[in-house]
């Protein structure tokens, strides 16, 4: 029994159509579900991956309109690392991020920049063995087209200290240094802690809300069996629509699920169509109509060029303090 590498990472942002411009356009993924969040229906779930919607590539947000920035801190992830193909590749994006309006810097490791809730993501070439899933998008050329996610780096009272739970509940490597790799049969993903700095951290816009695991659907009640086992304080299996998910907070603070790989975000959408129109989940089916006069309409940028018969929605994502710049 193995966990499949990264399901998802669910953020939380204050603005669902800033959001949508900036991932489905400036970063080119695709918006692959647009629905609501399970237990506060008013406010819209929103996942961005590629083509298919594949675990390993999807990131999710939760909108809380107007909510303020909020702070990473001890127990809260405080970067992503998104993979390209090649050096070539954080060229290209460095050029585009700055030409859309954000600012970006040179890491030994790749590109670092931040969305526009003030989320950190970094840029790497992702050289070591995870098959690329991408998404299409007219301004950005299949050869730089982001291929998944990479890692995450969480803050950590005790960052160098090896964490048992990890490796010895749900089988990460440790490679040293507070530094982790999950393999799966056919992806992997790095994880990471790093020493806390002093500021207690704040929920809020650009903050990371869970860290999702992909499990085979056969073994996720023995997952939810063994983390309970280890101690755990594991929630009954909740019915997500598109996968089953189990939450825990591992021993450092930031909250865990495990989902299983099925039934998939094709379970009620064409895949042609993924994201296109508001999903509302089975339990929640009766609040449809009052939903959509409390959401605000999105225009998905891809449901808009096609509309459109050409070109490219170029809307502004944010609006940074200072001109964009590359440093480094």
């Amino acid at each position: 029994m193995k966990l499949e590498g990264l399901h998802h990472i669910t953020m939380i942002t204050g603005d669902a159509q800033r959001n949508v411009d900036f991932y489905a356009d400036v970063l080119g993924l695709r918006l692959v579900k647009k629905t609501i969040n399970f237990d506060q229906p008013e406010a819209y779930h929103l996942y961005f991956g590629d083509e298919t919607g594949a675990p390993g590539s999807i990131l999710t947000w939760f909108e809380f309109a107007g909510a303020q920035r909020g702070r990473p801190g001890v127990g809260m992830i405080h970067t992503i690392t998104l993979g390209v193909p090649s050096p070539a590749a954080l060229d290209f994006w460095a050029a585009r991020l700055v030409e859309q309006g954000h600012a970006v810097a040179r890491t030994d490791r790749g590109l670092s920049f931040a969305d526009p809730d003030g989320l950190a993501l970094e840029l790497v070439v992702a050289d070591d063995g995870n098959p690329p899933l991408a998404a299409v998008h007219p301004d950005v050329p299949a050869e730089h087209a982001i291929t998944g996610a990479e890692g995450a780096r969480a803050y950590s009272s005790f960052a160098p200290v090896e964490e048992k739970v990890l490796t010895d509940t749900l089988g990460f490597d440790y490679l040293g240094d507070g530094e982790y790799r999950l393999q799966g049969a056919r992806r992997h993903f790095r994880w990471a802690y790093d020493q806390a700095p002093p500021a207690v951290g704040a929920p809020g816009a650009g903050t990371v809300h869970h860290i999702a695991w992909a499990s085979q659907d056969d073994d996720h009640l023995r997952w939810q069996a063994r983390v309970g086992e280890a101690g755990g304080h594991v929630t009954d299996v909740r019915d997500r629509d598109y996968f089953n998910a189990i939450y825990f907070r591992e021993p450092r603070g930031v909250l865990f699920e495990i989902a299983t790989m099925s039934p998939g975000f094709a379970a009620d959408e064409d895949p042609d169509r993924l994201g296109e129109g508001l999903r509302v989940p089975r339990q929640h089916e009766h609040l449809r109509d009052q939903l959509q006069g409390i959401l605000t309409p999105l225009v998905n940028p891809r449901t808009a060029r096609r509309e459109q018969g050409t070109g490219t929605i170029h809307e502004a994502a944010a609006t940074p303090s200072d001109t964009p710049r590359v440093v480094g």
